[in-house]
């Protein structure tokens, strides 16, 4: 194969990609530049083709480039932010990671592996900018975000009322909270009810979902920045800062990359962070509640959550029973929901029938009470002139209730953790399948995050 058949192999190949991809020899001229990676930065493949990168993207110094360290330092980076702007001066940011091509210790090329975060960093900079303003203006009752207590939570299940006990307890000193609940099982909550009944209620309460944030931009968006951090960089205090005195919920903690979980365990030991290519120590005092949605114990087996950090967290442990372990709060709930959607909707369902509260009861709720108040806002709204929520009403999914497929018998060979992998493993194949390679589909299915899925489907390597 001659030199241009090559490149015209690598062309097609990198056209297959999803991601962007930008290649230049060892002047930095570019070789090989795909679509996904022109759609990424904005420009015309022509406009880098045959260009040195620094005249394609003439808004970089030189040494903020990490093409430029690859090609002059031999300087490998992997994930790295960047803001800046291209050819024709729209802003963009993206996530690369840049190796350098070395060939008998020359660097003869670097390639470039782009991911176009620019809305997500838009986002995050506007939740930043959000939660500033909040701090600054004072809170006017029944227009802001809602705030629930204790005398918002209903059920009488004993184990859930031993939670909540534990919780009214958790409310009156500042330690760690560690609250594991499946999908669904009110773990916000009972964090905001533990903030709003302490010393810290009328400092700021901050939440923030772990797994629903780069790994890039989340760093940032906890501890802040200084300018010069990163390209595009600015100075911006971040969520423990804004949260000081008061309380910051970390949900879904596991989704954290593992080497942000060693500096979150370092704030907690020592009561000070410091913001992204800062150099100033900067005392806080913030509460945190941390949330899981599988078990510790399973999350730290599978490396998603450091031993040390869930121990340093878990001086308060809470754990959220699933409604199908609450079936005498089934009811309960449903004619809460049933008198909170009749105001909404402007309907007269005063009551719910015998036939209806077997049906519910007899399902085995995986999305829990997020999805019983869906099912029982779904039949509120369809009714007509009813007073009586009936079975007819009621729209529960085909899969989800008792009647599941048998379950495979337990290989005494095998260890608990290995059979329970394998089982899920399994569901998980099966359930794709059903999909259709649909991860969205699949996710809701199943009753979990999409970020989840995608993260079990490359643990098991299921495609």
């Amino acid at each position: 194969m001659n030199v241009e058949e090559y490149k015209t192999l690598v062309d097609e190949l990198i056209e297959l990609l999803d991601e962007g991809v930008y290649i230049v020899d060892r002047d930095g001229v570019g070789i090989h530049y795909n679509k996904a990676m022109a759609g990424t930065e904005k420009v015309h493949v022509g406009d880098v083709l045959g260009k040195k990168f620094h005249e394609a993207f003439p808004d970089f110094e030189l040494g903020e480039s990490t093409i430029y360290r690859a090609l002059s330092r031999k300087q490998a980076t992997k994930n790295a932010q960047q803001t800046y702007k291209n050819f024709y001066g729209k802003e963009i940011t993206t996530q690369n990671t840049t190796i350098p091509v070395v060939v008998d210790g020359k660097t003869v090329a670097a390639i470039e592996v782009s991911k176009d975060i620019t809305d997500l960093r838009l986002v995050s900079d506007s939740l930043l900018e959000i939660e500033e303003s909040k701090m600054q203006r004072v809170p006017i009752r029944g227009r802001d975000i809602m705030k629930y207590t204790f005398d918002d939570i209903y059920g009488e299940n004993e184990k859930f009322q031993e939670v909540l006990r534990r919780a009214r307890k958790a409310a009156i000193n500042d330690a760690s909270v560690f609250v594991y609940g499946e999908t669904g099982t009110g773990k916000e909550l009972i964090a905001q009810s533990i903030h709003n009944n302490g010393s810290r209620a009328g400092k700021p309460f901050l939440a923030q979902n772990c797994a629903a944030i780069p790994e890039s931009l989340l760093e940032g968006i906890l501890f802040g920045t200084v300018k010069g951090a990163f390209t595009g960089a600015v100075d911006r205090a971040g969520l423990f800062e804004q949260a000081n005195g008061g309380t910051i919920l970390l949900d879904e903690i596991s989704a954290m990359p593992y080497d942000l979980q060693s500096k979150l365990l370092r704030v907690l030991q020592e009561s000070y962070i410091r913001r992204v290519g800062g150099s100033r120590d900067i005392p806080i005092d913030v509460r945190i509640i941390a949330t899981v949605n599988e078990t510790p114990e399973e999350l730290i087996s599978r490396g998603l959550l450091r031993k040390d950090l869930y121990y340093r967290l878990n001086v308060i442990n809470l754990s959220i029973p699933p409604l199908r372990e609450r079936p005498d709060d089934i009811v309960l709930l449903s004619e809460m929901f049933l008198d909170k959607y009749n105001r909404r909707y402007g309907k007269q369902v005063w009551m719910i029938s015998d036939g209806a509260a077997r049906k519910l009861r007899a399902y085995d709720f995986p999305g829990n009470v997020r999805e019983l108040e869906n099912i029982i806002e779904q039949a509120v709204s369809m009714a007509d002139s009813e007073h009586v929520l009936t079975e007819k009403l009621l729209s529960l999914p085909e899969t989800g209730g008792h009647a599941q497929e048998p379950r495979q018998q337990y290989d005494r060979t095998m260890s608990l953790d290995r059979y329970l992998s394998s089982l899920e493993k399994q569901i998980i194949a099966d359930e794709m399948v059903r999909a259709k390679g649909n991860i969205s589909k699949a996710a809701e299915a199943l009753s979990i995050k999409r970020q989840t899925l995608q993260h079990k489907l490359k643990k098991y390597d299921i495609r």
